[in-house]
């Protein structure tokens, strides 16, 4: 592949919700261009950035992946994301390195949620978004239709800037509106042609349309348009090319992928109008030593910086890691630093990749996206540079996981290998998170929905080997006391030689503290000072199981009061024992209760869902503590909710709002459960030990 100067690169984030085309379009550039000699489809599995067994399977995308393509002698990066929620970890991957995001719209069904998510998370990265009118092959796609709702939902900036040639409800052509020429489809290529009589009104709208955006890019063009001034060619391309790299214009294509239609008129719009790497005139940054704050140009004439925003798990190559150079240049087989591992690093080839396929490219320069592969400790969201002038760059941040699963291999002996498979699927995915739960005794793998987890326990079985149960996480519940008791433990044993024996008076009652308060009050020697610490830890090892069902016993303090020994036969066993016998009685006396942990949700909603919400709150026995807008026909809820009843909270927000919701939930503090709650967990426990 061809170096390219940063001006001559584009990084375009293929963006949208699922189904819309996304790696169609990919797929479609890259035949034009001569990336690949056939025209692959989804549902046959044939795709360049689809290459991974899941998603052919599945027929959609679920990793982020590459498609450079060569064109007008412009470098295109497209990035093709996914488009289920998710896999939004991978969209966020992408957008860190990409300079504008073409976002894909079906001409059928419109701006969906998926289309709202991709312009938030473009504004998020101050980015620059372009939409891209998919399916206009469909009779019942309307093009000017879809165009109205993506000015409603996103403002004027939204212009159209190519209007379909429909005949008999074929998709035959397009006009080009900042030209004002026709063209007519011949194959994938593009030929002048009349515009159809019966469009001049069509025309005439979506050229206001664009000149209302244009003049409000520049005040002496905006004098212009209220003048009823022409604009010139010139002043339109300089309106254009300025107004898209800042916002102010977001331009509108319309085509077909599935056709392929409509693709090089975009490749044309990409190449003339948007922004290259050097747009961002300062990238955010830190000195590694002193924590500072400083700022780079994305540049070939500044010291090499590059961060690697994906990480694959490649079983034949090992780990790939894709990085962007956010300056300086950087050739095969060159020494480099991870500033974030604070350790040195040697590259071998350089190469980008073409979904799966690597293509040397020896040498990038800054603004380019490429890989390398076999790092040692580099990961997803480390900086690479040179270590005489360390520096860290900006990270990726990704979506905290919100559904956890216990995770268990389904042949015995299976433990091991299930947990190296799951490490390397978390060092590919940072949006999976594994964790071993010392408390509950299981494995949780925690991600962003079911879909997700699921992908990643088949990943677990085609990738190495592993089959898997899956359930739901065991809830850390608590036990504790209400009153004030005393009681008795002794231990006295005779068998021959010396006995044991031992004899404790013990206070048991509720505490202030979470762990367990020991205290002793003992007169007159009744016991001696050397076996106290006996008795706390008899009573210390007795805690973690409570005499309900068998949880941790928090709030609880012990205070020695009395008891006896003997000169011979007590002992530090005979005392531990004694004040375990102690403590079950006490327990039983002191009317226990079963605490269960409530978290604080907060939960983020179309203020249309609102009645939804809450009333799913009240039936999963939450309290609300506040419902306020803020802004956007958002509304936040706040409330306190039982962990035990969030186990698929994520499935379910996400079908009562079509996808428009998000929360977050941490946990509190633990309260007394409900009777009939309780005795269902004391039952469930006593069945358990059973089996």
């Amino acid at each position: 592949m061809n170096k390219y100067s940063t001006d001559k690169i584009r990084n375009v984030c293929l963006m949208g919700h699922g189904g819309v085309g996304k790696t169609s379009f990919a797929e479609a550039a890259l035949f034009n261009t001569g990336g690949t000699d056939r025209l692959g489809k989804v549902a046959e599995g044939k795709t360049v950035t689809d290459y991974d067994p899941e998603e052919i399977k599945r027929a959609f995308s679920i990793n982020t992946a590459m498609a450079p393509v060569e064109y007008n002698g412009t470098k295109i990066n497209f990035i093709d994301t996914p488009g289920y929620f998710d896999f939004v970890g991978e969209v966020f991957e992408g957008l860190r390195v990409a300079d504008s995001s073409l976002v894909l719209v079906s001409g059928r069904s419109g701006v969906a949620v998926g289309t709202e998510h991709a312009w938030a998370y473009s504004k998020e990265r101050n980015i620059p978004v372009a939409f891209f009118v998919n399916k206009l092959e469909d009779e019942h796609a309307d093009y000017m239709n879809v165009l109205e709702a993506l000015k409603s939902q996103f403002g004027t900036a939204v212009a159209p800037f190519q209007v379909p040639i429909k005949e008999n409800g074929a998709l035959t052509g397009y006009v080009d509106v900042i030209n004002g020429k026709a063209y007519h489809y011949d194959g994938a290529k593009v030929v002048p042609c009349d515009i159809p009589a019966d469009m001049a009104d069509m025309i005439a709208e979506a050229k206001d349309i664009l000149n209302e955006a244009i003049a409000e890019t520049d005040e002496a063009l905006m004098e212009k348009f209220f003048e009823g001034e022409e604009f010139t060619q010139d002043e339109i391309v300089g309106a254009v090319k300025n107004g898209v790299k800042d916002g102010s214009i977001v331009p509108v294509f319309g085509g077909s992928t599935l056709l392929n239609l409509g693709i090089v008129p975009v490749l044309d719009a990409i190449s003339s109008f948007f922004p290259s790497p050097a747009a961002h005139s300062e990238l955010h940054a830190k000195e590694a030593k002193t924590g500072n704050e400083i700022e780079i140009k994305c540049s070939a004439d500044e010291p090499f910086t590059a961060i690697v925003f994906k990480t694959i798990a490649d079983q034949s190559v090992g780990k790939i890691s894709l990085f962007k150079v956010c300056s300086g240049t950087l050739k095969s087989d060159t020494a480099v630093y991870n500033a974030n591992k604070e350790a040195n690093e040697r590259l071998g080839k350089v190469v980008c990749m073409r979904g799966k396929k690597q293509v040397e490219a020896g040498e990038l320069c800054a603004g380019d996206i490429g890989a390398v592969t076999k790092l040692a400790v580099t990961g997803t969201g480390d900086t690479l540079c040179m270590q005489s002038n360390p520096i860290i760059l900006e990270g990726i941040s990704f979506p905290k996981p919100v559904l956890s699963l216990a995770i268990s291999p389904k042949a015995k002996g299976d433990e091991e290998k299930m947990s190296a498979g799951l490490r390397k699927l978390e060092e590919e995915d940072p949006s999976f998170k594994l964790e071993n739960n010392k408390e509950t005794r299981q494995t949780l793998i925690s991600g962003v929905g079911e879909q997700h987890l699921d992908v990643l326990v088949s990943k677990l079985q085609s990738k190495f080997g592993v089959s898997v149960n899956l359930e739901d996480a065991k809830v850390p519940y608590r036990e504790t006391i209400r009153k004030k008791v005393k009681v008795q433990g002794r231990h006295k044993k005779q068998s021959g030689g010396h006995g044991q024996f031992g004899d404790v008076w013990i206070e048991f009652e509720p505490g202030e503290e979470q762990d367990l308060v020991f205290e002793e009050k003992i007169f007159g020697g009744a016991v001696p000072k050397n076996y106290f610490p006996a008795v706390e830890k008899g009573l210390r090892e007795c805690i973690v199981s409570g005499v309900l069902a068998g949880y941790p016993v928090v709030n609880l303090k012990a205070t020695l009061v009395d008891g006896s020994y003997h000169p011979v036969d007590s002992s530090e066993m005979a005392f531990k024992v004694a004040a375990s016998l102690a403590y079950k009685e006490g327990l039983k006396q002191a009317n226990p209760v079963l605490l269960e942990p409530y978290g604080k949700l907060e939960v983020t909603v179309p203020e249309s869902n609102m009645g939804d919400i809450v009333g799913d709150v009240n039936k999963r026995r939450g309290r609300i503590l506040g419902m306020n807008p803020i802004g956007g026909g958002l509304s936040l809820v706040e409330a306190e909710v039982p962990m035990s009843e969030m186990n698929k909270y994520a499935t379910d927000l996400r079908s009562m709002t079509q996808g428009r919701g998000k929360f977050s939930l941490e946990f509190i503090r633990y309260e007394e459960a409900p009777s009939n709650v309780a005795q269902a967990i004391i039952e469930k426990a006593k069945k358990d030990a059973e089996e």
